[in-house]
């Protein structure tokens, strides 16, 4: 069985997609049970049930702890096994030769066929993320599922590339006259080979928001270049990823090697593993997504490994003018809206000019314009079981604390208020907050508030943005002008902080939604994050090309 072969077509069409850049997908987004099949979402809610209050059927050597909280007030119950630190290091270590020996194409094909599992185990990871994470359902099935899917195989398709960038071998010939014999050639010849080689044990450190999204492609970079991994979830949003580590050692026994070249490290908050993985000298690899405390701590101390990290910025719309000013209030509202403001790709400080902005209805001064997007956010959110499918609920009490505070921080234009969510009576949800500042507000607030702040002029917004992103960094940043000259300058200015930019949102697609195989999440070009999902850098330096030569013996005489 060779599933290599089984999945080549899928992997080439994934290659062009990277190439081409345009609209493509692998997984259907839609939950439909006209594309899944009609028992696929009761089967996968009945397979999640099956799970809660019982032990998750991945052993380990130490105790069985239950670290895991539902922002809905489910009672999850799922008890992991543990495992120390140097057992995970020591079983990772053993399992890497046979890894690195199976060599490129066995080790996408293990990639690409574990990703088939996951999409067959779709409905039931959905459930996960949406019971962890706080997500509404179907944002938990297209963020959690589909799109993760689509990012874990861009990465397989960009490391396939650089891994068959160079030949395996390749004869060297070299012709030249000698210098003791005048007149004499003299001929050099050698065969020479190329070894894709593993960096050695990866260690993948989830977040509680999207334990899939951001997990999987460091996940499936580190596996298929020959690194071991050892996936370490966030106490909060371990399930999904312990699925995610169960499929991948089946496949991994299925094909005959190792099944610890995949582990699961489970942590409670009050006995925190990761650091001690994080700097075992074993460890080459670390990808991260969360604070950028801990973040910044992995870069100065984990000296050994390469390390990836996706941390906060604070996401920055520049408003100049518009055409469409209903459009701009509604798009701008749903983007705060969506999941609470709990996604890195939020924006957050909306930069309007305070002598106001024109319209296709006319001027509109700052506090108009402040209220457009205060209206919108109250429609969206006006019937509380329409928008508990928006907001999902909030992942920890820190979030409610962020929203406490920001009230006084300026003049609260539109407070966050409580809903009711008529499934889950222990649910935590709140609307976004919108809060008018004079200053600025330079630091990222991760949940629903949002600042609005005047400015200047235009002119001035531009300067805020480039200071506020160069020094605090963004994974997104937006805007909305009438203006070539002024998108221009914007989009100049943008480079130069180095962040992904959208221009004049007013309809379906919102700046906190990126599109795998077209759109790269983060840029690495600025302190929000120091690598890309998902480009050539981000899987290029998870292996090293080491060659070997032997001289070509010499014809015998005739």
């Amino acid at each position: 069985m060779s599933f290599f072969a089984t999945h080549e077509e899928l992997l080439d069409r994934a290659q062009r997609a990277i190439a081409e850049r345009v609209y493509w997908s692998a997984y259907p987004e839609s939950p439909s049970p006209k594309v899944w099949g009609e028992t696929a979402a009761p089967d996968g809610k009945a397979a999640f049930e099956a799970l809660l209050g019982h032990d998750f059927p991945l052993s380990g050597s130490g105790e069985r702890v239950a670290p895991e909280k539902s922002p809905f007030g489910i009672d999850l119950g799922v008890r992991y096994a543990t495992t120390p630190a140097a057992e995970l290091i020591a079983n990772a270590s053993a399992a890497l030769p046979a890894w690195r020996e199976a060599g490129v194409q066995t080790r996408t094909g293990v990639g690409l066929e574990i990703l088939d599992r996951l999409k067959g185990r779709v409905f039931e990871l959905a459930n996960a993320v949406h019971a962890t994470t706080g997500q509404p359902f179907v944002m938990a099935f297209q963020a959690g599922g589909p799109h993760a899917l689509d990012r874990a195989l861009e990465a397989i398709a960009y490391a396939y590339v650089e891994m068959t960038r160079h030949p395996r071998t390749a004869t060297w010939e070299k012709l030249s006259r000698s210098s003791s014999r005048q007149g004499e050639t003299t001929r050099e010849a050698f065969t020479k080979s190329f070894h894709v080689v593993p960096r050695g044990i990866a260690l993948v450190i989830g977040c509680n928001t999207f334990p899939t999204w951001n997990s999987w492609p460091g996940l499936f970079a580190s596996l298929v270049t020959g690194n071991p991994v050892i996936v370490k979830p966030h106490p909060g949003a371990v399930l999904p990823l312990a699925i995610t580590v169960q499929i991948a050692r089946e496949v991994l026994a299925e094909a005959g090697l190792p099944e610890d070249v995949v582990q699961l490290a489970v942590d409670t908050r009050e006995a925190p593993i990761a650091s001690e993985l994080a700097l075992d000298p074993a460890v080459k690899i670390i990808d991260f997504t969360g604070s950028t405390a801990y973040g910044e701590w992995l870069e100065a101390n984990a000296r050994q490994a390469q390390v990836y990290t996706e941390k906060a910025g604070v996401n920055t719309v520049i408003v100049d003018s518009t055409d469409d000013f209903a459009g701009m209030c509604r798009n701008l509202a749903f983007s705060l809206t969506l999941y609470s403001g709990q996604m890195c790709t939020t924006p957050q400080n909306l930069l309007i000019p305070a002598g106001g902005i024109p319209t296709e209805a006319g001027p509109k001064s700052f506090d108009e314009v402040v209220a457009g997007v205060k209206s919108a956010v109250e429609a969206i959110t006006a019937d509380p079981a329409k928008a508990v499918e928006l907001t999902g609920a909030v992942v920890n009490d820190a979030v409610l604390e962020r929203i406490d505070a920001a009230r006084s921080l300026g003049e609260v234009v539109l407070d966050s208020r409580a809903l009711d969510h008529p499934a889950y009576a222990g649910a935590t949800v709140r609307t976004p907050m919108i809060v008018s500042v004079k200053d600025g507000y330079q630091t990222e607030c991760f949940g629903p508030v949002a600042f609005a702040i005047a400015t200047d002029s235009t002119e001035d917004s531009l300067t805020i943005f480039r200071k506020t992103v160069g020094e605090k960094g963004a994974i997104t940043a937006a805007v909305y002008s009438t203006s070539e000259a002024v998108l221009d300058e914007v989009e100049r200015a943008a480079q130069e902080v180095g962040v992904h930019l959208s221009e004049n949102l007013t309809g379906g697609v919102f700046v906190n939604q990126s599109a795998a195989f077209s759109d790269f999440h983060a840029s690495g070009a600025n302190p929000a994050a120091n690598a890309s999902l998902t480009d050539g850098a981000y899987v290029a330096s998870r292996f090293r090309i080491v060659q070997s030569r032997r001289p070509v013996p010499a014809a015998p005489a005739a």
